[in-house]
């Protein structure tokens, strides 16, 4: 099923909430749902129905099965190795969070080209030369990079993983990237989201 990227963010959300969720609650509304992340309650009904999830009137939606239902559906279970290109101070906070393995993230390594940097190890994640991406991915099966670079860097570097086998793109900077047709990229838009809670702020 093709999910839009919104509904995957806010489904997301809800796993959050179910996580923190006490083991003896066994029902969640949309309603709480909503009350907790500012949204409308009927959005989160018709988010839900995504994951193909019914719940009860008047008492609202099973949280194991839900919980369960949106890690099979968003394929949290599914492990997806990736590489952190940049090992400055965002890649490495990045590298130190150890959360991601919860949702099938699993970050093999890092790459920089300072040759300060190379040859540390962060969390458990050695920084190697920028040079060995290709010859890692090809014989560790990664077509995964999560993109820390400056962003003067960004679009050489993004040409660069393209060209070593490099399919999927988690951009963590502020250039828009130009990359072959067959290379998908994410851009997560940090400042974007800042000024979106900044201006609602100023609204209210």
């Amino acid at each position: 099923m093709n999910i839009p990227d919104k509904v995957v963010n806010r489904l997301t959300m809800y796993h959050f909430i179910l996580e923190d969720i006490r083991d003896d609650e066994k029902y969640i509304s949309s309603t709480k749902f909503a009350e907790l992340l500012n949204i409308d309650n009927s959005q989160v009904r018709k988010d839900l129905k995504y994951i193909d999830n019914q719940g009860k009137c008047r008492v609202g939606y099973e949280v194991k099965t839900l919980k369960r239902k949106i890690e099979e559906c968003l394929g949290f279970k599914k492990t997806k190795d990736a590489f952190i290109v940049g090992a400055g101070n965002l890649g490495s906070a990045l590298a130190k969070y150890d959360g991601f393995k919860d949702y099938g993230l699993n970050v093999l390594a890092m790459f920089d080209k300072d040759i300060k940097k190379i040859g540390t190890v962060i969390n458990g994640k050695e920084v190697f030369d920028i040079s060995k991406v290709g010859n890692l991915a090809s014989r560790l099966d990664v077509e995964m990079a999560i993109l820390t670079v400056p962003r003067e860097y960004a679009q050489g570097t993004a040409n660069y993983l393209a060209g070593a086998g490099i399919k999927n793109i988690w951009n963590f900077t502020t250039c828009i990237l130009d990359v072959p047709k067959d290379v998908k990229v994410w851009n997560e838009n940090l400042i974007g989201s800042f000024l979106q809670f900044t201006n609602k702020d100023k609204d209210e």
